[in-house]
């Protein structure tokens, strides 16, 4: 139907498009003619406006939709307005200012179709990728390659039209089922060099997707880098902070990166384990990072230190009270954590899981987990960008994810940092397992 509607859009929006060289190889008076192009000009009003009519309940995905309605009626009329002026060149016999002023307006009103719907995209779309934005800016004028180029922008869009409906009917199919309402609420807890900005949430659209499958969420909330010892201190009273909220005797713990250290300092140290019902650790290095321990030794303290005070200053500004990056990183060397996991035995009763994927090759993410990637390549038998698998399955209870696709899941990808549908991964998905694993077993 969409493609039927396209067609015929598109074949009134070239009569319009036409409509210098008609005026004049048509027999018709100027009345009719005149009554005809304003009957065309409106329907090209109400056109870019209703772009197909509504096509999702969501307004975001509508607007995606209508973007791509309007981006494939420009290339296919794009291309066929080109061969119509060619046409006209060869047998129309027209002068040549008719000609010209022919396929200016035709190719004015099929850019403007396509500058409606690429707005539309640029503010619903998360999945077209800005280097196309960028290519189209400099390749709008070149033909055939604007058609390759906006062809590929509503590809993307489409892709993440039919992903995030398709979502959209799963989450409304289970929605009284909260597969993911479990016994204890949920604390997420951030790694290093991040806060919990909820404006710029550090788990993406991951939480969002969980609470509306039932989970109750909060936020660990401690500073973005600073030793294992005083983050735990911070925990430890965020801990306590949502008991009091929530009333619930427990909590599930849900940890990325040093926040898995974090946590289970928290609890082995600090007398956490009364409250915490489980810990399930994301490519967390519980055996320390072999990529911080080569940074160190070939960066000098002085460096070290420029780099430490610009980022403490920066993260004050941002919220932290008493940030360090140094003693942060410092702490995540390789003999470190190794001696650290010895000081944090798993507690009775708590149940413990450690989650770990990697990379593929260096193109599977972008700087500096790609750098990461390149350095940690000689340890362990793969990583994410940062940490190598042996030091992120720890325990009994361990799931390597085995992404078949070819970029693989980086550090990143497992909080949905660059909110990006990855081919056979769904993130989202993924954590609505996890959890609903959690709810299935009583926790």
């Amino acid at each position: 139907m969409r493609k039927i509607r396209l067609f015929i859009d598109q074949l009134f929006l070239l009569t319009l498009c036409s409509s210098p060289a008609l005026w004049k190889l048509t027999k018709f008076s100027s009345g009719i003619k005149i009554a005809a192009i304003v009957l065309l000009s409106l329907f090209y009003v109400v056109y870019l406006i209703s772009a197909g009519g509504r096509q999702d309940k969501n307004s975001k995905l509508n607007r995606i939709a209508k973007g791509t309605f309007l981006i494939d009626g420009a290339v296919f009329s794009l291309f066929a307005h080109t061969v119509i002026v060619i046409l006209l060149i060869i047998f129309s016999g027209l002068n040549g200012w008719r000609q010209v002023a022919n396929a200016l307006t035709g190719y004015a009103l099929i850019a403007s179709a396509a500058f409606a719907g690429m707005i539309r995209l640029v503010v619903s779309s998360r999945q077209v990728k800005l280097v196309k934005y960028i290519a189209l800016l400099f390749t709008w004028y070149i033909p055939i390659v604007n058609m390759i180029v906006l062809r590929s922008i509503s590809h993307s869009a489409k892709k993440e039209f039919y992903f995030e409906q398709a979502k959209q009917e799963l989450d409304d199919m289970r929605k009284e089922s909260e597969v993911c309402k479990t016994k204890y609420p949920i604390l997420m807890v951030h790694g290093i060099f991040f806060r919990d900005w909820q404006m710029f949430n550090y788990w993406g659209r991951i939480p969002k997707e969980l609470v509306r499958n039932g989970a109750e969420v909060y936020y660990g909330k401690q500073q973005s880098a600073n030793l294992i010892s005083t983050s735990a201190s911070e925990l430890r009273d965020r801990i306590e902070e949502v008991i009091r909220e929530t009333g619930a005797p427990k909590l599930n713990i849900i940890a990325h990166s040093k926040g898995g250290l974090d946590s289970r300092y928290a609890i082995s140290k600090l007398g956490m384990d009364k409250y915490v019902a489980s810990l399930v650790t994301i490519n967390t290095p519980h055996y320390g990072c072999n990529f911080v321990d080569d940074i160190l030794s070939k960066v000098s303290d002085g460096l070290l230190q420029f780099v430490a005070n610009r980022y403490d200053k920066l993260f004050t500004v941002l919220g932290d009270t008493a940030p360090n990056f140094e003693l942060g990183i410092r702490e995540l060397t390789h003999s470190n954590c190794a001696k650290l996991d010895t000081e944090l035995p798993d507690k009775e009763g708590i149940y413990y899981l450690s989650v770990m994927s990697v990379m593929k090759n260096m193109f599977s993410a972008g700087f500096p987990l790609n750098l990461g990637y390149f350095l940690n390549r000689k340890d362990g038998t793969g990583n994410d960008g940062l940490v190598v698998r042996e030091s992120a399955l720890r325990g009994e209870n361990t799931l390597m994810i085995e992404h078949k696709g070819r970029r693989g899941l980086s550090h990143g990808d497992m909080i949905d940092l660059f909110r990006e549908n990855i081919d056979g991964f769904d993130v989202r998905e993924f954590y609505v397992g996890i959890v609903k694993d959690l709810k299935e077993r009583g926790l």
